[in-house]
């Protein structure tokens, strides 16, 4: 079932805690969003296909298809709707494995519908950029087209997350100038570091992974990161887009 309103886009939850989906939808619709929930993976992911939400909650520890593997196969379909995790698992090895599979972000329960709103509405922002941001981003082989949400690598297009993108992006806005990851944090995803930075790290890894030895990021350490404006040219990714 679809909850009416909705002018915000639809957001699928993939939830099996009736409870909690129930305090799920209560906020997102309030805050002008549609929500469909699904109690498990396999419902979600078919879901997912059909009415290809702006966004989708997806809780880890769902029973049969966990929501690990329900992103594993929506990425593999080259699927990029922006995924929110949430775990109730404290556990930073669950967190940095669902991010590795292409989630933009992550909550732990328990956790504060207002900023689960927050979050989602942060995901959706970072997906659909700004429509005054047109101008492309080159630095070496890398190139960024903010407009259409593209990137390229070397001629060839790089499939990046929404956050991904993003963080590149503010990075390749400001060759050379170093930021520290509590700053990535409340810029690229805007809100405080107190979830922890390693978020940061499993991301620009990602980033680095997908551009290969083109990659323009470099790691200044005991700072953050930055881009490097001297970065090769005409050097991509050894396997291509992924």
């Amino acid at each position: 079932m679809i909850s009416a309103g909705g002018e915000r886009g639809l957001i699928m939850v993939i939830e099996d805690e009736a409870a909690i989906a129930g305090v799920m939808r209560l906020n997102l619709v309030k805050a002008g969003y549609g929500v469909h929930i699904e109690r498990e993976g396999a419902a979600g992911l078919a879901a997912i296909r059909a009415l290809k939400p702006a966004a989708v909650i997806l809780d880890i520890g769902l029973p049969g298809l966990d929501g690990i593997e329900v992103c594993r196969r929506l990425r593999a379909m080259n699927d990029w709707t922006p995924v929110l995790f949430v775990t109730a698992r404290d556990d930073e090895v669950d967190r940095i494995v669902g991010l590795e599979l292409g989630a933009d972000d992550y909550v732990t329960k328990p956790f504060s519908p207002r900023e689960l709103v927050a979050r989602v509405t942060s995901v959706l922002r970072r997906s659909q950029g700004s429509p005054d941001d047109v101008t492309s981003l080159v630095v070496g082989a890398v190139r960024l087209d903010p407009a259409e949400r593209r990137a390229y690598c070397a001629g060839s297009e790089v499939e990046l997350t929404a956050t991904e993108f993003d963080l590149l992006g503010y990075l390749m806005r400001r060759p050379g100038r170093v930021f520290s990851r509590e700053q990535l944090i409340s810029e690229v995803w805007g809100y405080s570091a107190a979830g922890g930075v390693r978020t940061v790290d499993v991301h620009i890894a990602q980033v680095r992974a997908k551009l290969g030895s083109a990659s323009p990021i470099r790691t200044v350490r005991g700072v953050g990161y930055a881009v490097d404006s001297t970065a090769p040219r005409g050097v991509g990714p050894a396997a291509g887009p992924r």
